[in-house]
């Protein structure tokens, strides 16, 4: 085995954006790709790294930029003024997102009737937004994402099945936030489920993350746990005609 990685850019309108992608060479053919978007801080070396394990699993991964080429938040304060723009405006998020998939969806090695999207605290948004959208993907699975609905109402029926992994205690996404989605998902046909980890807060599969007064702590237990129902949940959606 070995796990080929690299750059590749693509474009939203004017904006140059640049994934992270990789994948395993001595796997033959066309296979699936994951999409991954990342967290608030911008498409860094976490994001990267999930990558590599996506494609030690036999996908393509394809971590996302949001931001821009070269964009990466230094602290909170910076994530958050490059985050904020997206929240604002969650069609511009949402075209970000329809720009990543039309870029994975050309690279050689993709089988491009096979996509789906994995996103971390932010990114869990982003790739739910994106099947908000309608997009023609297999699945979605927020880790600790936020899930709060865009505030323009859609008809659209979601066509991604849908894994959210979600710490209880987390501070950012309060219980009627979690209602509020399970409420959304079923209004929208979604095939969606929910696990919610006890004793967990936010960003619990950083092992950066120990911030017990931002709500933002590394959870192991609840870390390897999530991956396990991920790795599950790609199989199932792969596998399904």
């Amino acid at each position: 085995m070995a796990i080929i990685s690299n750059t590749v850019g693509y474009l939203d309108g004017d904006v140059l954006l640049e994934a992270f992608f990789a994948f395993d060479d001595s796997f033959s053919g066309r296979r699936p790709a994951v999409l991954i978007a990342p967290t608030w801080a911008g498409r860094d070396d976490f994001v990267a790294e999930k990558a590599k394990k996506l494609a030690a699993l036999g996908y393509v991964g394809f971590a996302v930029d949001i931001y821009g080429k070269g964009l990466l938040g230094a602290d909170a304060e910076e994530n958050a003024r490059l985050m904020q723009p997206f929240m604002d405006d969650r069609q511009l998020l949402k075209k970000r997102m329809q720009a990543a998939l039309y870029a994975v969806r050309l690279m050689p090695w993709v089988d491009d009737a096979q996509i789906a999207a994995i996103g971390y605290c932010f990114g869990g948004l982003c790739s739910l937004d994106l099947a908000r959208a309608g997009a023609d993907l297999k699945g979605v699975v927020s880790f600790h994402g936020l899930l709060g609905a865009p505030d323009i109402a859609s008809d659209v029926l979601i066509k991604a099945k849908i894994l959210a992994l979600h710490g209880h205690d987390d501070p950012m996404v309060p219980v009627e936030q979690v209602i509020a989605f399970e409420q959304e998902m079923t209004k929208a046909g979604a095939d969606w489920q929910l696990h919610a980890f006890g004793n967990t807060q936010h960003a619990f599969t950083n092992p950066l993350a120990d911030n017990p007064d931002f709500g933002a702590v590394y959870q192991p237990v609840a870390d390897k746990r999530s991956w396990i129902l991920m790795e599950n949940f790609l199989t199932e959606i792969f596998t399904q005609s």
